[in-house]
């Protein structure tokens, strides 16, 4: 069972910290800080190079982070919390990634909060710093935490879509 938490926490760590590295930059085929910045203003977002550096350290530290296995719940949470605002992007697509949908988000977040709840395992930072097993009620701390600080973010910084001309 360790084994396999070293394996889960490793990939979706370290996947979530190579997309905000491709959000600042242009390693791991990204568009660097211009195109991060690009990308949040076409979806809506208002802050710019402010808003795709926060997303991008933010994806990176939790990513890392939760790779790692240290502070797991609140590695957790800030996955969670990037997560949610690219679930918020995609929702009116729908469900599937084929249509651009919010499903890879959602698994993310799904799989942080898992890992909030079942601990990272024999085989992580918590573990040699005596930090785990982790309070269960620290799962709650990663849900309302992670998602709600998405959510905020989304209706903090996204614009309303302007109104159709003539309206």
């Amino acid at each position: 069972m360790d084994t396999g938490m070293l394996i889960l926490r490793l990939v979706t760590g370290l996947l979530i910290a190579g997309h905000g590295i491709q959000k600042v930059s242009y390693r791991l085929d990204g568009s660097g800080l211009a195109g991060g910045t690009e990308e949040f203003r076409h979806d809506g977002f208002r802050g710019g190079t402010l808003t795709a550096l926060a997303a991008g350290a933010g994806q990176i530290g939790s990513g890392l982070l939760l790779a790692a296995g240290v502070l797991t719940p609140l590695a957790a949470a800030g996955a969670a919390g990037v997560m949610t605002v690219a679930l918020t992007v995609k929702w009116p697509h729908g469900l599937w990634v084929q249509k651009d949908g919010y499903e890879y988000p959602l698994v993310l977040i799904v799989v942080a909060t898992v890992l909030a709840l079942t601990g990272p395992g024999r085989y992580s930072v918590d573990q040699v710093l005596g930090l785990a097993p982790w309070a269960a009620w620290w799962v709650a701390v990663t849900l309302l935490g992670g998602v709600g600080s998405g959510l905020a973010v989304r209706v903090l910084l996204h614009r309303p879509a302007p109104a159709p001309a003539g309206s």
